[in-house]
């Protein structure tokens, strides 16, 4: 099918987000899962995020009923991007207005032409994983607090207007009861993770004793603090591997810093690595760190780290910063260990101790596997994205 065809076909669910799918970051799979639940709820629809690279900027899935059309603009300006990005969404929008019933957003670039469009008849449900206007103060710190104030007024214009917000973790939702979202508006969908029924094979060239960090490079996930943790531990025979989601040109700030520390030569960086991949050298590691730092971005505004979730689905013990989001997921000596942040001989002493007492560790690792599969499976969680769907409009089938 034509993109000209799709668009005159009726569509009564979208689903837009200002992140590019598919790819090897955390936010992906959330989005495969999500978009999937609402689709199969709707009989298919319009999904519209960001492209480039090898992607194709059109996709017609015919099993599933999919359109997938993707924004591929190189605009260097990360707001004239976004910008460019909400115009596009309205013109992909424009042609569905008599029909679309429901339309799921990620982020506040989605979701303002969503909730302004005029003509349209439709219900919103705003995921919010994240607000940009605290984000941005990390990831662009030369960012005018203007400029953040204004994004933080059309978050609230959206978070308003939604008729539903959905956030992985209550830290967010708390977060979002300050800024003044009523507390009956907002559902707490928690991430999910899938328990493979055996653990897959040790990857070629792993390490004979590693443990693993998994995730992006942002100075919020405290990678910094890990490489300083590893080398008090010198004296063991221990390699630390990197599993990173974000190209190899971001590590050059971190391979500096492992330099100075002396640790360069026990580092195994893998980047963007397919995701079962990931899942493999998880299941291989003595332990999985995740050691987010105590800033505002983790506390204040919470966050919901799925590569906890998946070290616990993989069977391996955690060791992560003890910040309430994080305990959410995981309890103290239970599933693994949980130490204040950003400090990284406390961070080595909880690694060790575990190196040391692996029996304890093992029984950590299959608890925390247990708590995924019972709690925290995408299954469940997809679930739960169905009821909200359904309660915004019975005609949508639930499809469990």
């Amino acid at each position: 099918m034509s993109e000209d065809d799709a668009r005159r076909r009726p569509v009564r669910a979208a689903y837009f987000a200002f992140d590019r799918f598919p790819s090897t970051k955390g936010s992906a799979v959330h989005i495969g899962h999500m978009a999937a639940e609402l689709f199969a709820c709707a009989g298919g629809g319009l999904l519209g995020v960001l492209g480039g690279g090898d992607l194709p900027r059109y996709q017609w899935e015919a099993a599933s009923g999919v359109e997938i059309a993707r924004f591929a603009e190189e605009i260097p300006n990360l707001i004239d991007r976004a910008e460019a990005y909400s115009a596009w969404v309205a013109a992909h929008l424009a042609p569905h207005l008599a029909t679309l019933r429901i339309c799921h957003v990620r982020d506040p670039w989605s979701a303002l032409p969503v909730v302004t469009a005029e003509g349209g008849d439709y219900a919103v449900v705003y995921e919010v994983n994240g607000l940009p206007s605290i984000e941005m103060a990390h990831t662009w710190p030369l960012a005018a607090p203007a400029t953040l104030a204004k994004i933080a007024e059309l978050e609230d214009l959206c978070l308003e207007r939604a008729d539903a917000v959905v956030v992985p973790s209550g830290v967010i939702a708390e977060a979002l009861g300050r800024r003044g979202v009523p507390a009956a508006k907002i559902e707490i969908v928690p991430n999910g993770a899938d328990v493979a029924p055996e653990p897959p094979p040790r990857p070629a060239g792993a390490p004979g004793r590693y443990i693993a960090y998994v995730g992006a490079l942002q100075p919020w996930q405290g990678l910094d603090v890990l490489l300083r943790a590893f080398a008090r531990l010198a004296d063991l025979d221990l390699a630390l591997v990197i599993c990173s989601s974000v190209p190899e040109r971001r590590a050059r700030p971190l391979r500096r810093l492992a330099e100075r520390l002396g640790v360069a030569d026990r580092l195994m960086w893998n980047f963007t690595l397919p995701h079962a991949e990931v899942a493999a050298w998880l299941a291989g590691a003595e332990v999985s760190v995740a050691p987010l730092t105590g800033c505002a971005r983790n506390v204040d505004q919470g966050c919901a780290p799925l590569k906890i979730l998946e070290s616990m689905a993989a069977g391996t013990p955690v060791v992560a910063s003890g910040l309430p989001a994080v305990r959410e997921l995981m309890a103290d000596g239970v599933h693994g260990r949980l130490v204040a942040a950003d400090r990284p001989a406390e961070l080595a002493r909880a690694i060790r101790v575990l190196l040391e007492y692996p029996d304890s560790a093992r029984e950590m690792g299959e608890r925390g596997r247990r708590r995924v599969a019972e709690e925290f499976s995408w299954a469940t969680t997809r679930a739960k994205m169905a009821t909200i769907y359904r309660s915004i409009d019975s005609d949508f089938r639930i499809s469990h």
